[in-house]
């Protein structure tokens, strides 16, 4: 059964960036959202892990329904934590859409080798992204069924 935020429609995203202009943008995206939703924000890699593992700072974390992770992040790459959570049974489950900028094809190819749920390349203008961030509302929390936490 689902848990009580869910019941209320509440959605808990984390959004894996270390760019604080997208991080802003994504948050008004977010904010101007028709869904009830929890956006947590880590800047790296070794933090998104500590996050989903509720680890130190992260211990009350709640587990999220949805990641958002850019691929070129500090400290640990956002293909290495893709990596970890599709390997992880209490995580692999969780949907993990790849939000980058880069459009390289070899990116594409290992973000769904390691089982991403879907690739996006980060447009560049504040409606594009609004607009973005609405279809992937609209799909991901409106169309798709997803696994109680």
């Amino acid at each position: 059964m689902k848990d009580e935020r869910q019941r209320d429609g509440l959605v808990d995203i984390l959004l894996v960036e270390d760019n604080p202009a997208d991080v802003n943008m994504l948050r008004e995206s977010f904010r101007e959202s028709k869904i009830g939703n929890e956006l947590h924000v880590v800047n790296d890699g070794e933090r998104a892990l500590d996050f989903l593992h509720q680890r130190g700072a992260f211990t009350t974390a709640p587990r999220p329904d949805l990641v958002l992770l850019d691929i070129g992040l500090p400290k640990m790459s956002g293909l290495d934590v893709l990596a970890e959570i599709k390997a992880d049974p209490d995580l692999r489950r969780i949907p993990v859409i790849i939000l980058t900028t880069s459009e390289s094809e070899e990116d594409v190819f290992k973000s769904y080798d390691l089982h991403a749920n879907s690739f996006i390349t980060k447009p560049v203008h504040l409606t594009q992204l609004f607009e973005l961030l609405k279809t992937i509302e609209d799909f991901w929390f409106g169309i798709v069924k997803l696994p109680s936490r």
